[in-house]
């Protein structure tokens, strides 16, 4: 068995979420990004969005192995927004997400501690909401196969697919059907035994680079 790693998840798409704390509102704004870029474009477009609130606090990781991290607390009072949040991601092991959550101040004063809480719960929430996206080292396989049989090979590969934890892109026809998987490393000796089962050993699979993807 190849032994495999951990890589931190991801969200699927945007998320907002509002809570109200002591008359201030705390809206959370959490969006999956590709990267520090991505999620400056984010933070600007919540800030022009928000533009008359009293803070609009951030937190972001990014990369692979979520290696990259950012956070601002944009005129609260220091460590009691961006880092909590932060901390909130981090605990949730993501990356490629950026949260920014905006504060209408609601005219009573919540402390340091009471500031903690709120960004927290409000990125927390947020998240409670948010559909999680499984990242994988997979390997890249082809299959060429005769127009004659890629109906059959279809079939089998859809069934084999989401039965191995693999990823199957939609064929490619031309001079023969091209089919590509997307394999976990521990299941390409199964998937080679199964394809030279199915084709009497006439079909041999290709196996190429590995890439570290989103799997649903």
């Amino acid at each position: 068995m190849i032994p495999s790693r951990s890589y931190p998840s991801t969200i699927a798409a945007p998320i907002d979420n509002e809570i109200v704390i002591k008359k201030s509102r705390f809206i959370a704004h959490v969006a999956p990004v590709g990267s520090p870029d991505d999620a400056e474009e984010v933070i600007s477009r919540v800030k022009k969005q928000h533009w008359d609130a009293r803070h609009n606090c951030v937190a972001m990781v990014t990369g692979v192995l979520g290696d990259q991290a950012r956070s601002s607390d944009d005129g609260e009072p220091s460590g009691t927004a961006g880092v909590p949040m932060l901390e909130v991601l981090r605990r949730r092991e993501l990356t490629d997400v950026v949260t920014v959550v905006t504060r209408y101040f609601g005219g009573v004063k919540l402390g340091a501690g009471g500031l903690i809480r709120a960004y927290s719960s409000a990125t927390s929430e947020a998240l409670d909401r948010a559909a999680p996206v499984r990242r994988e080292m997979l390997t890249r396989v082809t299959l060429d196969v005769a127009h004659v049989d890629a109906g059959r090979f279809d079939n089998m590969l859809r069934e084999w697919a989401p039965q191995h934890g693999a990823r199957l892109d939609e064929p490619h026809y031309a001079a023969v059907a091209t089919f590509e998987l997307w394999v976990p490393p521990a299941e390409l000796r199964q998937l080679t035994a199964d394809i030279a089962a199915a084709s009497a050993g006439s079909v041999v699979p290709v196996v190429g680079e590995d890439r570290i993807l989103d799997v649903p």
